[in-house]
């Protein structure tokens, strides 16, 4: 028998300025600036290529407007699931990184180096990896033709944020939570795919912060 592989494709939404002012979001609701919609586009244009079987977005706006280039180029529908929403940061929401480190020097260097720390009213790394996996786990579940047949390339593809994503990954590999912090950062619409293999599947990383620029200069 063929063996049954998922490809699960993680992308991270497009920039926003937010992101250009090293402004913590977190959960508040914002809109991609003009080079994150030049991004997604560009993404878009990569990823059609694979042909997606299913887009579930988070329902934050950066995210689905991230999503919706994609689905406009491939032709499907989105469904939203605000688990795949980023990190709440809680008190940190909307201030810049130097207003943090001024107000709890240290702090943001004890939440980059221990997925259990969290920020005040936030949530740490593990409650993120808690509240997203089981999207994950769901979608396993629902499609049993997921990773055989014809179309067993065609990915799934989640369109969240960069914490829910590093969470989402270091879970699924099921690497010791002291370890989660090994994953840098993931730039604006680059995105990671794993591997699901066998029935209940084992993940594997196959790729991480791959983007459209990677991948055109990878066929030039």
């Amino acid at each position: 028998m063929t063996p049954v592989v998922r490809r699960l494709i993680l992308l991270r939404h497009g920039q926003t300025d937010y992101n250009a002012a090293s402004r913590m979001q977190g959960q508040l609701d914002t809109d991609l600036s003009e080079v994150g919609v030049a991004q997604a586009r560009a993404a878009a244009r990569v990823l059609a290529k694979r042909s997606p079987r299913q887009i579930i977005s988070s329902d934050l706006r950066r995210a689905h407007d991230t999503a919706k280039a994609l689905a406009d180029v491939v032709g499907l529908p989105i469904s939203t699931d605000q688990r795949l929403r980023e990190t709440h940061l809680g008190d940190w929401q909307g201030l810049t990184h130097h207003e943090v480190d001024d107000a709890m020097p240290g702090a943001r260097r004890d939440w980059r180096d221990d997925s259990t720390w969290r920020p005040p009213q936030g949530e740490s790394r593990v409650d993120v990896a808690e509240r997203s996996i089981p999207v994950v786990t769901e979608l396993v579940a629902d499609l049993p033709d997921w990773g055989s047949g014809p179309d067993a390339d065609n990915p799934v593809v989640l369109v969240a944020h960069g914490g829910v994503i590093a969470a989402m990954t270091a879970g699924l590999l099921g690497l010791p939570q002291r370890s989660w912090p090994v994953f840098g950062g993931l730039a604006n619409t680059s995105w990671v795919q794993l591997s699901g293999h066998g029935d209940a599947p084992t993940w594997r990383l196959d790729v991480w912060n791959a983007s459209a620029e990677i991948a055109d200069a990878a066929v030039q």
